[in-house]
């Protein structure tokens, strides 16, 4: 049985904003909900969170999280003291794995391995080896098994040559932990209780205190600035980079590509650089993304091309379309497939069928766009009368010629051809050509008005 206590309790004051530091947003995504994630593919019994700066604010930010526990530092004590108000509230049966809401790229492959290897009876760290352990406490080590952790401004000349240092991330069992953080004091300068003094205090009851190195130092980074953030932002990055490569997707420059959310992906997928995706994206099989695309909350499906410099939202985009080049797909956006967008088109809210194509320049928004009809240059549908939203109906194999006003509600009816030029208020005929235009006039005496200095 496992319970997970999260440390996040900490103001973060080097962030230098009004966001608590486990708030801060890695790759679309607060530092705090990394760790929350990690935690959960642990399948815990429990997670307590130890909140303190912005409680409140952090627990409306995951109240749709289901199962959290949550137990507040009232006074910021030491990471020992925090550790004590979650232990009023798990099961004292259980063992414990703490985390840190700060320290996010921990790989969950590295957190089973701390757990499996754990032996009854002993305390499991993990530690890490850094190029420059400057700053960190060293972990000292005898048959193996970690004697004592020096802290930086203790240790010897030959203790700080160790390079070995204690993430502060530890697995024991519950029991045992309330027994030395009752045993904690806060004699020391700062006047804080350290969670790390229970190692010395496990070694003197004869308990042994293991060490699992993670494979790499980066994952067990803490964040506590600015500039870290934007570290771990680029080592995350690399990573879900790595991922996607390995599972098959073409990246033609993997340092230019972020994932702010979830991307799935297909085979044969070709990625350009400096596109983003947002929240959940699927890509299905053969699909081809240019450069400079911002993609969030939506679906590509099949031998689809999207070209450069589109801005596509909570869209639906069925197989073999084709999009852009500076196309905006709006949210409620549903292309049926085989669908042309073009350059400086923007939809809106709308259902466009099959071998249907908006080539150039136009707004199609609160619209049921049907088979195989074509939409010229500059057409818009005038969805909006100032208070209310109203739908434009275009039926099978319609023609609406260039520079077309569809003043909503109306209805162009099947395989109806609308004029260019032409502003449409009421409903089009099918078969039939619809036009309307004012009859053309010049005024010979007009004067073209002049700037006022």
């Amino acid at each position: 049985m496992l319970s997970i206590v999260i440390l996040a309790a900490g103001k973060g004051t080097r962030m230098n904003s009004v966001l608590p530091k486990v708030l801060q947003p890695l790759a679309g995504k607060p530092l705090l909900e990394h760790v929350i994630c990690s935690s959960k593919s642990l399948k815990p019994d429990e997670i307590c969170i130890v909140h303190g700066f912005a409680g409140e604010m952090i627990q409306q930010r995951f109240k749709s999280i289901s199962n959290l526990k949550w137990a507040q530092q009232k006074e910021q004590l030491g990471t020992g003291h925090a550790v004590m108000q979650a232990t009023k509230i798990i099961s004292n049966k259980n063992k414990v794995l703490v985390l840190y809401g700060d320290v996010p790229l921990v790989n969950i492959e590295t957190l089973k391995l701390l757990i499996e290897n754990h032996q009854d009876n002993e305390i499991s760290l993990l530690t890490a080896i850094l190029p420059n352990a400057d700053g960190y406490g060293r972990i000292v080590r005898q048959n193996g098994h970690i004697q004592a952790i020096i802290e930086d401004s203790d240790a010897r000349e030959t203790e700080k040559s160790i390079n070995e240092i204690n993430t502060g991330i530890m697995y024991c069992e519950a029991a045992q932990l309330n027994s030395w953080l009752s045993r904690l004091n806060n004699n020391n300068s700062k006047g804080e209780y350290y969670l790390t003094d229970i190692i010395d205090m496990a070694v003197k009851d004869g308990i042994k205190v293991s060490g699992i190195k993670a494979k790499k130092w980066e994952e067990v980074m803490g964040i506590n600035d600015k500039k870290e953030l934007a570290k771990a932002e680029r080592l995350l990055q690399r990573n879900l980079a790595n991922d996607l490569m390995e599972q098959g997707v073409s990246l033609l420059d993997p340092s230019r590509l972020d994932i702010r959310g979830t991307l799935t992906c297909g085979q044969d997928v070709v990625i350009d650089i400096n596109v983003i995706f947002e929240g959940e994206v699927v890509i299905g099989n053969n699909v081809s993304i240019g450069p400079n695309n911002i993609i969030r909350n939506s679906e590509i499906h099949d031998n689809t091309v999207i070209y450069a410099n589109c801005h596509i939202d909570n869209a639906l985009i069925g197989q073999k379309s084709e999009i852009g080049p500076y196309a905006r797909l709006r949210p409620g956006t549903d292309l049926v497939g085989n669908v042309k967008i073009g350059n400086f088109v923007e939809v809106k809210k709308s259902t466009v069928g099959e071998n249907s194509k908006i080539n150039h320049l136009s707004y199609i928004g609160d619209a049921n766009v049907g088979t195989s009809v074509n939409i010229g240059a500059g057409t818009i549908t005038c969805n909006y009368d100032g208070a209310n939203k109203h739908s434009t109906i275009i039926k099978e194999g319609a023609f609406i010629g260039s520079g077309v006003e569809l003043v909503a509600p109306v209805v162009i009816e099947k395989n109806a051809t609308i004029g260019a030029g032409s502003t449409i208020s009421k409903s089009a005929p099918e078969d039939s050509l619809t036009l309307e235009r004012a009859k053309q006039t010049s005024h010979e005496k007009w004067q073209r008005p002049i700037k006022k200095i």
